[in-house]
């Protein structure tokens, strides 16, 4: 039983890595589609977010045959429940990404983004990738000290959607109400991916430590 138990938690840890791998090739495809109004390019996006969710169901229906077959206590147990929350994590970030395709898909033919801001975004999409990136290897290693580096990473998020929000609430601002209202969901959209892949990192330094990343 013991046996199964742990064949169980090394195929979760396996679908995390996978989830979060997912998300990021998803943020970038969202965000190349984006910027260069590509309808196919954002449309697949749009269709493998099903492969991220199926991947959720798999961990949720892990979690849950774990928890009424193994009735795990301790520190398993912390392990098996911090698991169910860096997925909903790593789903979440899928999520995101598929909201960022569907943007470009709204505005198509045209480009989403003013061709002025399209520099910040990027930018906002390379801090995403890192971040992504950068979760993914603290998912597979359990690397604290680099799951702790994920909050500096975030304020750099933080930073470039503050630019972009001067930018659209300034006076010089002259694309209209209709591309500001999309710039300011593609920034929050951004700004919420990294969000959870912070949630994630944190969760992994309590799984490891016990203790919360703010204790």
């Amino acid at each position: 039983m013991r046996e199964e138990f742990r064949a169980d938690l090394y195929e979760i840890g396996r679908l995390l890595v996978s989830m979060a791998e997912a998300a990021r090739t998803a943020m970038s495809a969202a965000t190349t589609a984006l910027l260069s109004a590509d309808k196919e390019g954002a449309e697949r996006v749009v269709a493998r977010d099903a492969d991220i969710n199926q991947l959720f169901r798999q961990v949720e229906d892990k979690v849950l045959r774990i928890l009424a077959q193994q009735a795990p206590v301790a520190s398993d147990l912390r392990m098996v429940i911090t698991a169910l929350h860096i997925s909903t994590d790593l789903e979440r970030m899928g999520d995101l990404a598929e909201h960022v395709a569907k943007s470009a898909l709204r505005r198509f033919p045209a480009v989403a983004v003013p061709a002025d801001l399209a520099g910040t975004i990027g930018q906002m999409a390379n801090v995403a990738d890192r971040i992504a990136g950068k979760i993914t290897l603290v998912l597979a290693s359990r690397d604290i000290e680099r799951a702790a580096e994920l909050e500096s990473d975030d304020d750099a998020m933080d930073d470039l959607e503050r630019q972009l929000y001067t930018k659209v609430l300034g006076p010089d601002w002259g694309h209209g109400v209709e591309a500001a209202v999309d710039v300011a969901l593609l920034a929050r959209f951004y700004e919420r991916f990294a969000d959870h892949a912070v949630n994630a990192g944190q969760h992994v330094i309590y799984l490891v430590t016990g203790e919360s990343a703010d204790a």
